[in-house]
Order: structure tokens, then C-alpha cells, then sequence
């Protein structure tokens, strides 16, 4: 792509472009809008040329190489966005090729929210080209879910026979849950009108907040097993990028709710009371901590980071957020994850598959790191 003159390009607003390696302080250069859609197709492209080998992914997991898993499906989540934002049109072309190739189903588990996440890239697939039948699978494995609910507490209690068996995760009992399907029901309600899908995606979202939100600080528990967790400073343990995918649920679910209708409110509400400790709880060096309270001698971590940067553009774009006091916090958060990609194209500090914060190295990558990159990038480039 040839840029054309900063004057030219008819931007307001600019971007801290720091250098690749690893700084605290940015560096002079800007991005334009344009630049920024430049650096998220660069990215995009090399995840695209590494679909099929999961050799680069520091922790490879049993959902690693599953293409309708959620791992994965993240990524494609990213890739709508960018489409969206004017990339170009291979990378809209690939997301329809992989639906085809996945014959547009959800993974296996029928209840799991990690399972249904993918149907969020075929609900887009639908509206651009794909037609009604990228949306079928998805609707008959809602249906079942909100003709069978479970009747499980939220108690999250892992057996001896593995994390898999633990009962509360046929509902959103952990926190990652809901950026993993309530878009997806939610969207689906739009597009087909059945009620049914709003009103349980709404319902068992707030009664994941009212069981895993933390009143006093702001924040999502991970699941229940965190409550009485503390670190060796006796501080309560808030895992970004756990808070991340909470933070991201809501600037997907919040324009798909009715203005004016309570549901929107609340979320509204819920939204602008995270993004105030979240802006406090940003380092200077432009990324949030993997354990949101402990930020001394912690790496960077560019998941989290990711998911924050795109919620806090995101809300200013929306009107939600005061430009004076967040513009600054997507700077550094920019700035952060721009300086996450490595010198071979990859996006590192990505911290691994878990459920709590853990050590974080420069080569480390994943899909979903890509896709909380992508969704900044959007949000960051519509400022």
C-alpha cells in the first residue's frame, strides 16, 4: 500500500507509533487512520500464512489446531472487524473461506461458551455474502440451549476427572465466558427476531456480573475458585485478560441493546465504572499488568492490553467515554501493542492459555492475541 502525505490523508487524530523493541518510552512517529489499517493487515496476513501449523504458539493446547474452537475463533472475531474498517478484500474473502471449510458448525460441546464463539465470525459471514445458511447450525445450537437450560449453580468446581467435567461450565460461570457467546446470541436475536436468544443471553449474563464482579473494586473475579485468592501482598488477584474479555463483551453486546431499554443502562453503567479503574490501573509503559493489581516487575502482556484498547476507543467512538481523559489511555495502549510486534512479524507478549496471570515471554503469540489486536486496531483507526 503507497501512503500518501500525513496532509493528504485528511486525519485528525494521531497515533504514538513507538519502535518495535521493547520500550517504556514512545518513540516520535505517528500513525495515521490509514497506517494503522496497514499495521492490522500486515498482522492478519502473517496469522493468515500460519492457519494450519500451530508451531508458533509457545503452549499448544487440545483446541490449538481446532478451527472451530475458540482459540482460533478470536481471531476471526478480529477479522470481521477489520474487514469492516476497510481492509482489503482477502481478508473478508478468508473469513468466508473458513466458514465454508468448517461448514459453518460451532465446535462440539454443546453448552460450552468457548464451543459457540465461532458462530459470531458465521453471524457476519451471513450479512456479507454468505447467505442464510451460515447462520442455520448456529440458530439450532441456540435453540437447544434455550429450550434445555441448565440447571447448574455458578460455583465453579473442577472434579478430580479434569477441568472439562467441572458442572458449572454449561453456563457462563467463568468470566471469558461472556465475550463467547452472548454476542452471538444476541446477534442472532437481531437477525432472526426470536426473543428467546435476548432474553437468555441477557438473563445469564447478569447473573455471571452479579456472582463474579467485584462491587468494591470494579473488576471480574476469573470464576469462583478466585474469591479468597490473594498474592503475596494480600491483594485480590484480578487476572487482565480475564477482565479483558468482559471489558470487550459489553463494546460488542452494548450496540446490538436497545437505547433507553434497562438491559442497555445497566451495561452502560457497568461499562463506564470498569473503564475508570482500568484507566488507573494502566502502567506507564502502556500495558495493563497480567494480575490487574500487581503491576510491579510485570512483563508486558498485549492480550489485555488489546481487549482494553479496543474497549476504550471503542467507548469514545460511542460517546460513552470523554475524549480529554481516555484518549490518552488508547495512546499508550497503542503504542503498547504496536511495540508488541516482534522483528519476524509476530505479535508477542501474549500470554498463554490459563485461567490466571502467569509469566509472559517476548515470543510469545496466539490467535487470540491477533484478534484483540485486530479489534483495537479498528476502534483505534475510527478515532
Amino acid at each position: 500500500m503507497i501512503l500518501r502525505p500525513l496532509a493528504a490523508l485528511a486525519v485528525t487524530h494521531l497515533f504514538a507509533m513507538p519502535a518495535l523493541a521493547q520500550s517504556t518510552r514512545p518513540a516520535p512517529q505517528v500513525h495515521s487512520a490509514r497506517e494503522v489499517i496497514r499495521l492490522a493487515t500486515g498482522l492478519a496476513k502473517w496469522q493468515l500464512g500460519r492457519m494450519g501449523d500451530a508451531q508458533h504458539v509457545s503452549r499448544i493446547t487440545t483446541e490449538t489446531r481446532n478451527p472451530r474452537a475458540w482459540e482460533q475463533a478470536v481471531f476471526w472475531i478480529g477479522m470481521t472487524a477489520l474487514a469492516d474498517a476497510g481492509g482489503p478484500p482477502e481478508i473478508r474473502q478468508s473469513i468466508l473461506a473458513m466458514g465454508r471449510a468448517n461448514q459453518w458448525l460451532p465446535a462440539r460441546r454443546p453448552f460450552h461458551a468457548d464451543d459457540l464463539v465461532i458462530t459470531q465470525s458465521y453471524l457476519w459471514a451471513a450479512k456479507h455474502g454468505a447467505g442464510a445458511g451460515a447462520i442455520a447450525p448456529a440458530r439450532q445450537a441456540f435453540d437447544y440451549i434455550v429450550t434445555h437450560p441448565p440447571r447448574v449453580t455458578l460455583a465453579f468446581y473442577q472434579p478430580p476427572s479434569g477441568y472439562d467435567d467441572t458442572e458449572c461450565l454449561t453456563r457462563w460461570c467463568w468470566c471469558d465466558a461472556l465475550f463467547m457467546a452472548p454476542p452471538a446470541m444476541l446477534e442472532l436475536w437481531k437477525q432472526t427476531g426470536d426473543r428467546r436468544f435476548r432474553s437468555y443471553a441477557m438473563r445469564e449474563y447478569w447473573a455471571t456480573t452479579d456472582f463474579l464482579y467485584d462491587p468494591a473494586e470494579h473488576l471480574f473475579y476469573r470464576d469462583s475458585r478466585f474469591f479468597e485468592r490473594r498474592d503475596s501482598k494480600s491483594r485480590k488477584q484480578f487476572w487482565s485478560r480475564g477482565n479483558g474479555w468482559v471489558f470487550a463483551s459489553m463494546a460488542r453486546i452494548i450496540p446490538l441493546l436497545e437505547p433507553g431499554s434497562p438491559d442497555r443502562k445497566r451495561m452502560e453503567e457497568l461499562f463506564l465504572e470498569m473503564a475508570a479503574k482500568l484507566k488507573g490501573l494502566q502502567k506507564d509503559d502502556g500495558y495493563w499488568a497480567p494480575s490487574l493489581l500487581a503491576p510491579e516487575d510485570s512483563p508486558p502482556e498485549s492480550s489485555g492490553t488489546g481487549f482494553y484498547t479496543y474497549g476504550m476507543a471503542w467507548g469514545i467512538n460511542a460517546g460513552l467515554l470523554n475524549r480529554r481523559d481516555y484518549e490518552p489511555v488508547v495512546r499508550r495502549g497503542w503504542g503498547a501493542l504496536v511495540r508488541a510486534i516482534q522483528p519476524d512479524g509476530r505479535l508477542g507478549w501474549v500470554q498463554q492459555v490459563s485461567d490466571r496471570p502467569e509469566r509472559v515471554e517476548a515470543s510469545d503469540t496466539q490467535y487470540y492475541g491477533v484478534g484483540a489486536f485486530l479489534l483495537a486496531a479498528t476502534a483505534v483507526a475510527a478515532l
